[in-house]
């Protein structure tokens, strides 16, 4: 498999599941920062021009949630999707709302010029974004239980996922004081930073892990 990612972008989930799931792969770095995800080369790949990308073979796979869900089936030794009905409902239920709602609030406070031409517009896109995401966060701060994944017990591409977003409130971006605010979430990426896998994406990707 061939995992096309930008460091520290919702591309790191996958990146994790890959290194759990102990199979080889490829990594092809996309650089965000220069537009490579709009290259013609790149737009071969997903003419979305979007991280993450997954090739098995000459078959691509795009939207995180569909790349981890994948991946764990694939490798179902790695024991990364509950099959549990509810389990598996409510890791699914995660990987939804991360996707769909709590990545979107962060999209308007890091690139408010796709939702308002005007710059003053703009600049009250970013602002309302950020309310907007710090009440998120909050949310998923009260929506982890007190077990020690995602889902419970058992850890699940849910919990990569929830690393991503942690992350990006860390960052210049939103700039939340994680360990203060949002103390629950914070001891779940700790207990992440914890897991081999997980050192070996973030080594690989250049980031630091949380502390």
């Amino acid at each position: 498999m061939k995992l096309y990612y930008s460091p520290g972008a919702c591309s790191l989930a996958p990146h994790i599941a890959l290194e759990e799931a102990g199979a080889p792969f490829e990594l092809a770095r996309v650089d965000i920062g220069a537009n490579q995800q709009n290259t013609p080369e790149f737009l071969r790949v997903n003419p979305k021009g979007r991280v993450p990308a997954l090739a098995d073979g000459d078959w691509i796979l795009t939207e995180a949630p569909a790349i981890l869900r994948y991946i764990a089936a694939r490798h179902p030794a790695a024991g990364l999707w509950p099959w549990d009905p509810r389990e598996e409902a409510r890791c699914a239920e995660w990987l939804n709302w991360l996707s769909s709602t709590i990545q979107v609030a962060f999209v308007h406070v890091r690139r408010p010029g796709r939702y308002a031409s005007d710059a003053s517009a703009a600049d009250d896109v970013a602002a309302t974004g950020r309310k907007s995401a710090y009440e998120l966060w909050q949310a998923v701060e009260s929506r982890l239980g007190s077990g020690p994944w995602a889902i419970g017990e058992r850890y699940s591409v849910a919990d990569p996922l929830l690393m991503v977003y942690w992350l990006w409130g860390r960052g210049q971006v939103l700039g939340f004081d994680m360990p203060r605010d949002f103390p629950r979430w914070t001891e779940h990426a700790r207990r992440l930073a914890g897991r081999p896998a997980v050192q070996r994406a973030f080594k690989s990707e250049g980031l630091t892990l949380p502390s």
